[in-house]
């Protein structure tokens, strides 16, 4: 029963440290100096939006490459264009699809031209019709990818910031002091790291997912841009001619 006694004592004792260290980490956050209060709070708002980005564009680019292999699938199975020119509609979220629909509508637009003037038909304005829709396809793919890659750049130096304002200040406040040990200096030395701390916590999480969307974007841009030339080729043979 005793040697009970003593361990429940123990436990508690460790868990009563526990719990003060985390309050202590807390209270030297709510008590550091407006500069580095205003520091972290930017660090966290950008850690905040950049995980939200993140979460949108996994998902995004997931329902544009699972869509993408879905309308590929679908258009070399299929010979009718104007059946897969109704399909597109169901795979909105694909860029591939989103290029075919736009080399689709130039090429019936040309045909109907055709009828009037046989003169002056080419397969360029197809060609610029497609690339005007990856175009746009990759600008909304990309879209919000900056605020990623500026968060990579600049959390380390902004956090780099609030520690060295932070220490600056510890410093100045001992020499205001008649003691000169390192306890004096210790809590506001202390308070700085976390700033550096943040700044590593904001940035690295926004590099990792900028280099990952970048890759995935990189692919989905050479779907399309493989696309758009069987499409074309497609296209002068059966349909320019």
């Amino acid at each position: 029963m005793p040697t009970d006694s003593f361990s429940l004592i123990a436990t508690a004792h460790a868990a009563t440290g526990a719990t003060g260290e985390h309050m202590d980490v807390l209270s030297l956050v709510t008590s550091s100096g407006l500069i580095v209060q205003s520091v972290l709070y930017m660090l966290v708002l950008s850690s905040v939006a950049c995980w939200g980005i993140v979460f949108h564009k996994f998902r995004q680019v997931r329902e544009a490459r699972r869509q993408s292999a879905e309308f590929v699938r679908v258009f070399w199975e299929t010979k009718n264009l104007t059946t897969i020119y109704e399909v597109v509609d169901e795979l909105a979220r694909s860029p591939v699809a989103q290029v075919f629909r736009a080399g689709y509508r130039e090429v019936v637009r040309i045909n109907k031209d055709r009828q009037d003037d046989a003169s002056g038909v080419r397969v360029d304005s197809v060609e610029r019709a497609m690339k005007r829709a990856t175009t746009e396809q990759l600008t909304e793919l990309e879209r919000s990818l900056t605020f990623l890659a500026t968060t990579a750049s600049a959390a380390p130096f902004i956090g780099l910031f609030g520690t060295v304002w932070g220490i600056m200040n510890a410093f100045l406040g001992l020499s205001m002091t008649q003691s000169s040990s390192i306890q004096a200096v210790a809590p506001g030395i202390a308070e700085a790291l976390i700033a550096t701390a943040a700044g590593l916590a904001a940035a690295i999480p926004a590099v990792v997912a900028y280099n990952y969307f970048a890759r995935e974007i990189r692919v989905l841009a050479a779907e399309m841009h493989n696309f758009a030339s069987e499409f074309l080729s497609i296209v002068e043979r059966h349909f320019l001619r």
